[in-house]
């Protein structure tokens, strides 16, 4: 058997795993999960799946009624295997739904397959500018943000502390050149050098060493997982503390339990974080924390949201899985309580939501997270819509 059951996949840490899932339905609605797993940025892929597990688990491992199967997959960040494992899902799994992936990279690679095929491809991370513009799709949903937008906040942030002479730093792939645009739309002034590294990089010496020497007003970098985890701890281990640190995906609660204390202080942008006072929040990471032992981070709540997101779509159509139409505007009308407040979805598919200034704190129970600051935009709609003429 090639499928597995929502409540064993909670129960287990595999990437593939193989055992019945419903056999009292015999079509079951199917929901192929792809995300990284792997390698060191797994922890994000982790979060993701797990998030999406735990909501599956709170609906009772139905969607809309719908005895539902979840096939988890991982990528392994390489964009030509997760196309490989993206048409197994759906020639031979026959999913009605794909929902990943984490990268920008991957998702470049899967939405072509995933939409021609006519499924629904719901990205719990990954929002690059070409798909919420030009190359928007009927069949394609973000339950995150447009890349651009977090980055924005740190952008802002810096615009309105006077700073004129920022350092810029970001991977060298389409989610780094979307996040250093992003920090630009909002940020005038100017900058003291911008590098972009190689995706995976763990050695940040060369780099840290020409921050030192121009030393800027400030330091803007996306980095996420095991990449953000170095460059925080090397950060600190350079002396540089005296220089503002801005990130977005670096300082989080998928690097937070490594960096510790070396991330205290750091500001970050986004959409929420854990201490956000919505009471579906507050449950949310209480049941997260209880069952995982981790503090949930933005790749957690996304994905539960996913999954919330598909269960009030399909629940619009009375579990009718050939009304595809119905479906589609069931995705739109976002008819579901998300863990963030306020939530809509765009005419390019993409969200319209509030964005935030958060630093990473430490509880008092001594786990980190990270915890608001304050609102830096207001339901706020990304830079591409315009672009998005829906076919």
């Amino acid at each position: 058997m090639r499928t597995t059951s929502i409540k064993a996949l909670a129960l287990l840490a595999a990437t593939a795993l193989s055992a019945p899932a419903f056999a009292q339905d015999a079509d079951p609605l199917k929901i192929g999960f792809i995300v990284t797993l792997s390698g060191p940025a797994a922890v994000l892929g982790e979060q993701a799946r797990n998030g999406f597990l735990l909501a599956a688990e709170d609906l009772g491992e139905k969607f809309g009624g719908v005895a539902t199967e979840v096939i988890v997959v991982d990528d392994e960040q390489k964009p030509d295997v997760a196309v490989n494992k993206v048409k197994e899902l759906i020639e031979r799994d026959d999913v009605d739904f794909v929902v990943g992936p984490i990268f920008s990279n991957i998702l470049q690679a899967i939405q072509p397959p995933v939409t021609s095929a006519g499924k629904f491809l719901i990205s719990p991370n990954a929002g690059t500018s070409n798909f919420a513009g030009a190359e928007c799709n009927p069949n394609f949903f973000v339950t995150s943000y447009q890349n651009d937008q977090v980055h924005e906040v740190l952008g802002k942030y810096a615009q309105d502390q006077g700073y004129t002479n920022v350092f810029l730093m970001a991977p060298n792939y389409q989610a780094g050149k979307d996040s250093l645009a992003g920090f630009k739309h909002s940020y005038t002034g100017g900058t003291a050098g911008e590098v972009f590294t190689t995706l995976g990089q763990l050695d940040f010496s060369a780099e840290l060493a020409q921050i030192a020497a121009f030393q800027p007003d400030a330091v803007f970098t996306f980095m996420p997982g095991g990449m953000g985890v170095n460059l925080v701890k090397q950060y600190r281990q350079a002396g540089l503390d005296g220089i503002p640190f801005l990130s977005a995906f670096t300082v989080d609660e998928s690097t937070l339990p490594a960096t510790q204390d070396a991330a205290l202080g750091l500001f970050g942008g986004a959409n929420w974080a854990p201490d956000l006072d919505v009471p579906k929040n507050k449950e949310f990471v209480a049941a997260y924390e209880a069952k995982y032992g981790a503090v949930p981070g933005t790749y957690a709540m996304q994905a539960y949201d996913a999954a919330q997101m598909i269960n009030a779509a399909v629940a619009s159509v009375d579990g009718d899985l050939d009304n595809t139409d119905g479906i589609r505007e069931g995705l739109k009308a976002a008819d579901f309580d998300s863990l963030r407040g306020e939530f809509k979805i765009g005419a390019n598919h993409y969200p319209v939501q509030d964005f935030y200034l958060v630093k990473a704190i430490k509880r008092d129970d001594g786990k980190y997270q990270t915890s608001i600051v304050e609102k830096i935009f207001d339901d706020y709609t990304d830079n591409y819509v315009d672009q998005c003429e829906m076919q």
